[in-house]
Parts: C-alpha cells; structure tokens; sequence
C-alpha cells in the first residue's frame, strides 16, 4: 500500500513571463507570457503523487476559473484535492518576469486568500482524521505563521513527521517560532540568510545556524553549486548534477523536496535522500513546466546515474 502524505499549502495561478534577449531594466521587454497552475505545496504535491504516494492536498481556494484550473491540474497529476473554497474570493497567483536563461528578474505574489487559513480549521474532523492517517505532513510558508505552528503541535501531537517548503525569504520567517517542531526544512541561501539573520563565509557553517535555531533538518540549495544537508547529528554536501538544456527552473526547489521525501519514506538514508532529490530537480528544470509530467519513479531512479556521491561533511 502507497506511504500516505498530507500537503498544506499553497495552490494557486503561477504567470510567467521571459524576456527573450537581455533583460533592459524600466524599459519594454519582448518576451512570451505563460501561465499554469503552481505554489510550493502543490508542485510538491503533484510530484509526490507522480512518484506513487497516496497525497492529500488541503488549501484555500477562490470560486474562480483558476481555481478550477488548479483542481484539474491536482486531479490530472493524482492527488487527492480538498480545498477550502471561498466563492466570493479569487484564487491567489504569483506573477514572474524571467530573464531568456530562465533566472527570476522579479515577481509579485497575490496571496491574501491564505490569511484564511486559519489555526481553527484544522479542528475541522476531515483534517483532524486525515493527520491521524498519514506518514508525513508538508506544509509550506504560504500559511500564516499561526497557523504554521499549529499544523508543527498538532504533528506533534499525532507522532508524525513534519517537512516544510520556505517558499521566499519574506515567508520564510513565518516558520520561525515552529523549528523546533519540523523534520525537514526546504530552502535556498536567501531564505537561510532571512531565517539565520546572518551569511557564514562557508556554506557549511550553515548547519550550526539552523541548529541553533531549534530546527532538526533541512536541505540549503544553492543553485548550481552544491547544497547542503543536515538530519540530526549528520551533516552532507552534494554537487548537482549538470543540466545542459534548463527551459525553466521554477519549481525546481519544490521537486527536491519531493525527491528527498520520497526517498526517505523508501528507507533511504539523508545522503542517498538528497541524490533523488537532485535528481528530481535535474527531471524539473528540463520540463517548460514548475512539475515534469513525465516524472516517475523509473526516470528518477534513470537519473540518479548523473548525480554524484553525498560527501559527509566533518
């Protein structure tokens, strides 16, 4: 029988913009105009769902075409979809512009709906019954910080894994007062720095910062260079692999996540866990798309073969 996860998030309308040559800051820019659906939680969902788990997602919606569109993104990629549906509000977005190598130039997020996502719905039975059912809990900072630490008790409380997607450096503080409550903590250099308050001259010194912040694990990705790791008392680095042909990294960050949890509900220690990880991000960032819909537990495995050994860092 497939791991069952439960996933609150973030689910909404991502728009994306890129700039066809060399970006010309307060000028018209040609370029093409994209949307689908997205949010850290949902991609994550998705990729979990295509990788064979049992996954719930649970977040706020708007009674609108685009919240019509993500319930058919979540169905199409197998993921069981309960929203909270507010049918006078509309669903939120995050608008992009990228540069012609697909690396973000700016962004606005229009997430006001999430304010609604507040700690007493999680007394609602359906969701009290699903965290007692699942093997592992993921939320991302999209929630409000209430209600984020919340979700940490009530884990907590059920015996149960919680993972956390840091979704940007503004967000990423909202998970502050629950650190001590989370497994396994997602997120890039910025969202380290906002979190820490500080930048280390070695990356790895990261590890002591997170630490002492409560928090029990996490994964720092650093873009092409190697990231870094830590559960428990074991800390590790890794080079991701090379990807010749990147369309598009958004969703690149969401789809580790996946991978590493994949591999750690498998049985996979941390090291093998952040391999699947780059592998699934390797997957992503060739897709136009923020989840690579021909993902699957054999193309992961396919992959692994271009990602190198963790080093375990002294």
């Amino acid at each position: 029988m497939a791991k069952k996860i439960l996933v609150l998030g973030g689910a909404h309308i991502d728009r994306r913009g890129r700039i066809f040559g060399e970006t010309a800051p307060g000028a018209s820019n040609p370029g093409a105009w994209f949307e689908e659906p997205g949010g850290g939680g949902f991609n994550a969902a998705r990729n979990l769902a295509r990788l064979g788990f049992d996954v719930r997602l649970i977040s706020p919606r708007g009674g609108d075409a685009a919240g019509e569109m993500v319930a058919d993104a979540a169905r199409n990629a197998g993921v069981d979809d309960k929203p909270f549906v507010f049918l006078d509000r509309k669903t939120p977005s995050y608008t992009a512009i990228l540069e012609h190598d697909g690396n973000l130039v700016i962004a606005l997020a229009d997430m006001e709906l999430y304010k609604l996502f507040v700690p007493r719905r999680l007394a609602i039975r359906a969701i009290r019954d699903a965290f007692a059912a699942t093997d592992l809990i993921l939320c991302d900072a999209n929630l409000p910080a209430e209600t984020l630490a919340a979700i940490a008790t009530r884990a907590a409380d059920c015996g149960k894994p919680l993972a956390a997607i840091a979704i940007s450096p503004a967000k990423v503080v909202r998970l502050k007062p629950s650190l001590a409550g989370i497994d396994h903590l997602f997120l890039n250099e910025a969202e380290a720095v906002a979190l820490t308050e500080s930048r280390p001259d070695d990356p790895r010194h990261w590890v002591a910062g997170l630490r002492s912040l409560g928090l029990k694990g996490g994964v720092i990705t650093r873009g092409k260079r190697e990231l870094i790791a830590f559960s428990g008392d074991n800390a590790i680095s890794l080079q991701p692999p090379i990807v010749d042909e990147v369309a598009d990294v958004t969703g690149a960050g969401d789809s580790l996540a996946a991978g590493v949890l994949a591999a750690l509900l498998a049985g996979h220690d941390l090291g093998e866990a952040v391999r699947y990880g780059a592998a699934a991000a390797a997957i992503t960032v060739q897709s136009p798309f923020a989840t690579a819909e021909n993902l699957s537990p054999e193309l992961l495995k396919a992959t692994l073969a271009l990602v190198p050994e963790a080093a375990i860092l002294s």
